[in-house]
């Protein structure tokens, strides 16, 4: 693996896309949930552990709790990121006051431990899960990071709350500033938004002009000179690769207008192109990182199994981008998996193929890490 990064320049970010520790995964941590599921064609989450031993041998129970990351623990020492920031797609509660929907992910509270093990630094929260079991599920969500000492973006008591960046000090290098937003066509239901009465996600009606003014408003009223801003977004459908003119026009916007130096866009279940704008980083959509869906049908070519860590160095004093590497996983036994070379061949030509749009390339290097090219403002 390259690890080396521009030392004291640069702020190295670990990134990426949805982490789902609930149901079956938190089966096997040591101290999981009721088994107990509202689902229409599953009643247990046990079942889901069942479907995944089925596609690839035994599950051990009461794992500890750094079981679920697998090599992905040993690729962060490697790369050694200032930061580590996720889209926490898990409710954190054992609240059994399920909300409506046709699914619903929880992690019980002592399993959440499973976080720290993993050493993130902060969630971003506005997703079309984190209410799954309701405002008081949201709140024990809530408490349970602040204990275990994770910062959170995007939910909250109220609107306020939940439109807080999280600011995170990096000794010597300065801040970093995390928006999370949400946007309804990723399934967020209208009624999640918080309110000044009520907790709830960062929610915005849509990508247009209006909803822009208001994402970059906050943007500028959260950052400082000299910060580094990130803004989380989950927006869009579960399947497919298509990146419409709206997200694009939304993310160059923050960019061009709120000084943003990463665009973390997830929702998708695999992942999407990239584009670097203006020397800032746009992931469209990261896939999902973590989740319970090994063993289940459907969608295989677009290979959900597949997972990846993004390790974004970003200029201390500018906030350009000045490197991208990635490293592609594979989820097996509920675990991350370093992937093989095919694996990882086949990731790098999708993402290729999928970025070239943007003037943004993708290649395998020898040691199985994937590293990124664009072209860079003069």
């Amino acid at each position: 693996m390259s690890v080396a990064g521009d030392g004291a320049h640069a702020v190295r970010l670990f990134l990426c896309g949805d982490v789902m520790i609930g149901r079956g995964v938190d089966q096997i941590l040591p101290w999981p949930c009721p088994s107990k599921l509202y689902e229409e064609y599953v009643a247990s989450a046990e079942d889901y552990v069942r479907l995944a031993e089925a596609a690839s041998g035994p599950i051990p129970r009461a794992v500890d709790p750094s079981y679920i990351w697998g090599d992905a623990c040993a690729a962060l020492r490697a790369y050694a990121p200032d930061l580590r920031i996720v889209n926490l797609e898990t409710s954190v509660t054992r609240s059994e006051t399920a909300e409506h929907k046709a699914i619903n992910y929880r992690v019980s509270p002592q399993n959440a431990e499973c976080l720290r093990a993993f050493g993130i630094d902060c969630c971003a929260l506005a997703n079309n899960h984190v209410l799954d079991w309701g405002p008081s599920g949201l709140v024990e969500t809530l408490d349970t990071l602040e204990r275990l000492g994770v910062a959170v973006a995007g939910a909250g008591r109220t609107i306020e709350d939940a439109q807080r960046p999280a600011v995170l000090e990096i000794p010597g290098k300065g801040r970093v500033v995390v928006l999370s937003f949400a946007l309804p066509d990723s399934g967020t239901p209208f009624d999640w938004a918080a309110t000044r009465a009520s907790p709830g996600v960062n929610l915005l009606p849509d990508l247009s002009l209006a909803s822009a003014a208001i994402a970059c408003d906050l943007a500028r009223n959260a950052t400082r000179p000299g910060d580094i801003l990130v803004v989380s977004i989950h927006w869009g459908s579960n399947w497919g690769y298509r990146v419409s003119n709206a997200q694009r026009q939304f993310a160059h916007r923050l960019i061009e207008d709120a000084g943003a130096s990463i665009i973390h866009g997830h929702s998708s279940h695999h992942p999407k192109g990239f584009e670097v704008h203006r020397d800032r980083l746009v992931l469209y959509g990261c896939g999902d990182f973590l989740n319970d869906y090994e063993g289940i049908s459907g969608f295989e070519s677009y290979r959900g199994d597949l997972s990846l860590m993004y390790f974004a160095d970003v200029d201390a004093a500018s906030g350009d981008l000045l490197r991208l590497q990635l490293i592609p996983l594979h989820l097996r036994r509920l675990r991350l998996e370093f992937a093989s070379s095919a694996d990882a061949e086949w990731l790098a030509q999708r993402l290729d193929r999928e970025s070239a749009p943007f003037g943004a390339r993708i290649q395998r290097q020898p040691d199985g890490m994937l590293s990124a090219t664009w072209a860079r403002r003069a």
